[in-house]
């Protein structure tokens, strides 16, 4: 793949064979962040357990505290009293059968998050072979199936994101926009591992964090220091 000069410029002014500290390599990111948009910056996180063994799953949800700078869509399956809710807090979408029917017909996915109330899951369960593989299944571990739905939608409009081990035992996470600068993007990512680590398995042996890159959407990978961080 040939690399644009910008990407090359970038590369430059990053030591591929060091490990920086975090604060580092939080102004790195955003110094090797020189697109035309507010690129995202991501952070991927290799741990030391197997994701095969059902014991050794890392999955949860964690509201960063300077959020993505994302707009985050929301589709909410509620009936009843919990549609007004769902409506105020913020969903972009509200229904029931209406929407099950409209992603099965019209192969429509134009939402980001899917949320649901505890009993609406029956239905939402018909859309498992298409919510599921792109990862929009609501589930209890990421909060995204509650029976305070207001409190559910209100946490993903205010950054709330899901961190899960994917087949290669890497957790793959937006930690915000480059425009966020150094200091709101190292609260953020500190905030993302220290909830990975609490989230460590029993049956995790040897190191756990095993290597953690970071990145923008556009920019080279940049080390961070595994060691300093749990």
């Amino acid at each position: 793949m040939k690399k644009g000069k910008k990407y090359i410029e970038s590369a430059k002014l990053v030591n591929k064979s060091a490990l920086y500290d975090t604060a580092e390599a939080m102004n790195l990111v955003c110094k090797t962040a020189t697109a035309k948009f507010d690129e995202t910056i991501e952070a991927h996180v290799r741990l030391g357990v197997d994701s095969r063994h059902a014991d050794q799953q890392v999955r949860g949800a964690i509201v960063l505290p300077h959020g993505t700078g994302k707009t985050v869509r929301v589709l909410a399956f509620v009936k009843g009293d919990n549609v007004d809710k769902a409506k105020e807090a913020g969903a972009e979408f509200v229904g029931a059968e209406d929407l099950v029917q409209k992603i099965q017909s019209e192969n429509w996915f134009d939402f980001d998050v899917v949320v649901a109330t505890p009993d609406m899951m029956g239905l939402v369960g018909r859309l498992g072979k298409v919510l599921g593989p792109k990862g929009l299944m609501p589930n209890p571990k990421a909060g995204t199936v509650s029976p305070n739905i207001a409190q559910a939608i209100k946490e993903i409009k205010a950054g709330k994101i899901e961190y899960r081990l994917d087949k290669t035992n890497i957790i793959h996470c937006p930690i915000g926009k480059a425009s966020f600068g150094a200091e709101k993007l190292q609260e953020n990512f500190e905030t993302l591992l220290g909830a990975i680590i609490k989230a460590k398995p029993a049956a995790a042996k040897g190191q756990y964090i095993k290597s953690c890159v970071v990145a923008s959407t556009m920019g080279p990978g940049i080390k961070v220091n595994g060691a300093k961080l749990g």
